[in-house]
């Protein structure tokens, strides 16, 4: 769902796969904890591509793994 279709709420089970696939690629970047920056920069762009329509796990995790930050 979009953040501006949803007034920026996120239902349960979007904030699950949300988490699964930021968790994932954190694991697939090797970004600890303490890379506080780099993880809140995958997050932004995390929400950007969910609420740009891809929702479904395998998408979003297929578009972020090609990302690389600049």
């Amino acid at each position: 769902m979009s953040l501006a279709r949803n007034g920026g709420v996120y239902g349960p089970a979007e904030l699950d796969v949300l988490q699964r696939v930021f968790d994932r690629l954190c694991d697939e970047r090797r970004l600890a904890k303490k890379d506080r920056e780099q993880r809140e920069y995958l997050a932004i762009e995390l929400f950007q591509v969910f609420d740009d329509g891809s929702t479904d796990e395998a998408h979003l995790l297929q578009a972020l793994s090609k990302r690389t930050r600049a």
